[in-house]
């Protein structure tokens, strides 16, 4: 049973009750769910995801006012709570993950993920918060909020970022995969200089994913679940299965023996069939622009479209 799962049909064998029986009083300023860190919150946990934080569980956020007066002694009702539940043991946590779960302050559970308590007004705040930070405090679900002040908060960063932000970010990541992909990597396999090659290569990788995850308007998660999220968006989803090619191709060296100095910076060295998988992500990028209206050429090098797209920014502005 998938974590998301397991803490709400919890929270409705048990913690409804203690709720409404032991803080009848202040139950309407409660908000209960599972959201945070933790691959269970993501719905992306599995057999190998059990040795650590996960088990019957959920959270309740309180305002701060709240919390002050009520949260240790809600917290003392949450810890009476069965430990077992449906056949699954009690949640085993590590040392980092202590505090997941439980009685939490509203206030304090944005600001410990985001940096702050509420959700950004301004473009500079927004682009202070890191993407899998975003990811991270909008993941999950919310089994019921009463008083509305935590969905308001969730709400508010699920509206996703304003599009001249949103366009930067996608103007800045098209770049760095140009760089990376279609420019660096070339140029370290050219000097024979394979780990500059494969970092070249990882970097593109992440940026590539990135774009994706922009395209579909939604935040990217912690680096390791990139992969596996993508599968689910709708837009450019065949890019991962594209991306994993680059990993089963054998030791591309020897298709640089021969190349020119110069001419893998004009025309693609497709001996390196690296390369022709790097050129096929990024023809599928570019039409995705095109398609969206983000940009209007066809030239394969993603850095020719970071322009046109900045300028759909300034046409916001």
């Amino acid at each position: 049973m998938k974590g998301l799962e397991l803490s709400e049909k919890y929270y409705e064998k048990y913690g409804k009750e203690m709720l409404n029986e032991c803080f009848s009083d202040i139950v309407s300023q409660t908000a209960v769910g599972l959201v945070g860190y933790g691959s269970e919150c993501l719905g992306f946990d599995d057999d190998m995801s059990r040795d650590h934080d996960y088990g019957p569980s959920f959270c309740i956020w309180l305002p701060r006012e709240v919390y002050i007066q009520y949260g240790e002694k809600m917290q003392e009702a949450y810890d009476r709570l069965p430990k077992e539940f449906m056949g699954f043991a009690a949640r085993v946590e590590e040392e980092q993950g202590k505090g997941r779960v439980g009685v939490l302050c509203l206030e304090d559970f944005y600001c410990g993920i985001l940096g702050r308590e509420f959700a950004p007004e301004t473009d500079g705040e927004w682009f202070a918060i890191p993407e899998a930070s975003l990811a991270t405090a909008t993941n999950g679900m919310v089994f019921e909020d009463r008083l509305g002040r935590f969905t308001g908060i969730r709400q508010a960063l699920l509206a996703y970022y304003p599009r001249g932000v949103w366009l930067k970010k996608l103007a800045e990541s098209l770049a760095r995969a140009a760089q990376a992909g279609q420019y660096n990597y070339a140029r370290a396999m050219k000097r024979g200089e394979r780990i500059a090659a494969e970092l070249a290569l990882s970097k593109f990788v992440e940026e590539a994913m990135r774009i994706v995850y922009l395209l579909n308007k939604k935040y990217a998660p912690f680096y390791k679940w990139m992969p596996r999220g993508m599968k689910e968006l709708p837009v450019c989803s065949e890019i991962g299965d594209m991306l994993a090619l680059l990993y089963r191709i054998p030791d591309p060296t020897a298709a640089w023996e021969k190349a020119a100095p110069t001419d893998y910076l004009y025309q693609p060295n497709t001996q390196d069939q690296r390369v022709l998988v790097i050129e096929a992500v990024c023809n599928v990028l570019v039409q995705t622009l095109n398609e969206m209206g983000l940009s209007g050429s066809q030239d394969n090098f993603l850095q020719s479209h970071v322009a046109q797209v900045l300028s759909k920014s300034e046409e916001e502005t």
